[in-house]
């Protein structure tokens, strides 16, 4: 980070930092990030150089971000509230009469709710946020937007695929600013694909890590998932597979509409929506296009625009899928962060 960045912020609900990265990576100077998960402080402050806060942001004191920012600066609030009720996989799992919390919260669209009644404390110079898609149609953005008057603001469904992300996630984006009119582009840069991305790393067998990496580490498989991914094809599906290999739940009517279960991402396209269960070959189209396995942390984490050495946990403590999985499917891309970065830089340059 340079040192005369005109730009300060804080990253509410920043994770293990994705948010961050990519805003730093744009030469945003972010000095504070704020999250309730004890296990982002590590990966946060080990790959950036802002402080991490262990805290609930529903609680959070507007002081402690004010005290944060860089006196002389244009001060940023960026944050990405949970907002799991909206999500598409809370959608379908309501409806299948299953409910699932996520980060240990209920009600997380409240945390919306508090970020607007932030922004309103605190009057940053320039607000972003980002969510998932079907916020926009929720009463409690409508609220958000209330809460922005003297904010110029702009908001945009982003398929991150636009922006170079080797990925197919949509994700709501708003910008805000005080300082004058500010408009989201319609990105149209160069796609990558999934063998661009991770095409690279060591070859795994299903259970095995990379002695050199550890996050490089793909789950095992039982021998009947062995013979699955055997029998799958990139961009294939379960129907492929002879009938011996088909389970129960496929045979029922429901398992029509997961089609995509079991099978492998293609080499030369951009990656489903990377999820915290992504680790997990039945869990989604999260089979490597060519080894017979389920993508890695490492890729899934390459996959979602973080760095091929970015740290997720120190040395003596051990790889838990279920965590680190949790921490990136939940993370912003640093790829989007740096896209949102660059449009907030180069709106105050033209002050």
């Amino acid at each position: 980070m340079t040192q005369n960045s005109q730009i300060s912020a804080v990253d509410l609900f920043c994770g293990v930092g994705g948010l961050t990265h990519g805003l730093s990576q744009a030469q945003i100077d972010v000095r504070l990030g704020v999250d309730i998960d004890p296990a982002s402080q590590y990966p946060f402050e080990k790959n950036n150089s802002a402080k991490f806060l262990l805290a609930d942001v529903s609680v959070l004191n507007a002081e402690t971000i004010t005290q944060s920012f860089v006196p002389g600066t244009t001060t940023l609030l960026a944050g990405c509230a949970p907002c799991q009720p909206f999500s598409t996989y809370s959608q379908k799992a309501k409806r299948n009469g299953k409910t699932r919390q996520d980060r240990g919260r209920k009600d997380d669209w409240r945390l919306v709710e508090r970020f607007g009644q932030l922004i309103e404390e605190v009057q940053p110079d320039l607000v972003t946020m980002e969510n998932v898609p079907p916020l926009l149609r929720a009463p409690v953005y409508k609220r958000l937007l209330d809460r922005l008057q003297g904010y110029w603001v702009d908001a945009q469904v982003i398929d991150c695929q636009t922006i170079g992300l080797p990925q197919t996630r949509k994700r709501l984006v708003l910008v805000a600013s005080r300082l004058g009119p500010i408009t989201l582009p319609q990105f149209d840069r160069k796609q990558r694909s999934v063998r661009s991305t991770i095409g690279g790393l060591p070859p795994l067998g299903a259970g095995e890590m990379d002695p050199n990496d550890r996050i490089h580490r793909a789950s095992a498989l039982s021998k009947v998932n062995l013979k699955r991914i055997r029998a799958s094809v990139p961009g294939g599906t379960w129907r492929d597979w002879p009938e011996k290999l088909k389970a129960d739940c496929h045979l029922r009517e429901t398992g029509a509409t997961y089609p995509s279960v079991y099978g492998r991402m293609k080499w030369d396209e951009p990656s489903p929506t990377i999820t915290t269960q992504c680790f997990g070959y039945g869990n989604g189209r999260f089979g490597h296009p060519e080894q017979d396995r389920a993508i890695s942390l490492r890729e899934a984490a390459m996959l979602q625009g973080f760095p091929r050495k970015y740290s997720f946990l120190p040395d003596n403590e051990p790889v838990s899928f279920a965590t680190l999985g949790r921490l990136i499917g939940n993370a912003v891309p640093v790829t989007l962060g740096k896209a949102i970065g660059e449009i907030l830089v180069e709106h105050v340059a033209s002050r």
